[in-house]
């Protein structure tokens, strides 16, 4: 895991890793940050409920509407007040809102 590359990323404040069933695995805290690993534990779980609903969501998006493409789900981002969130695979960085560069976090992570 290259964590040192999620953490390069401007105002990233967390990296981390999870099982299938959402236990935080590892992970690097920006020292300074309010983050605990309590906080990436439940953020992990979340993660996993989130990719689940949304995996659920494509498959019936393509069955209803015969349009495909939705699938398979990989990443994605939860936007909060302050920072986000972007995952790919089992592998997540939390960014500052005011310094994210989506674009560039979904790379570091999937490279993860």
């Amino acid at each position: 895991m290259n964590f040192d590359k999620m953490m390069d990323l401007p105002g990233a404040l967390a990296a981390f890793t999870y099982s299938d069933k959402g236990e935080l695995q590892s992970h690097v805290l920006r020292e300074g940050t309010e983050l605990t690993p309590q906080v990436l534990d439940l953020l992990a779980r979340s993660c996993v409920a989130n990719q689940a609903i949304a995996s659920m969501e494509a498959i019936g998006w393509e069955a209803v509407t015969g349009q495909t493409g939705f699938q398979p789900l990989k990443g994605f981002s939860v936007v909060g007040l302050e920072w986000s969130v972007v995952v790919n695979g089992n592998c997540g960085v939390v960014v500052r809102n005011r310094d994210i560069d989506y674009e560039a976090s979904f790379k570091a992570v999937q490279a993860g």
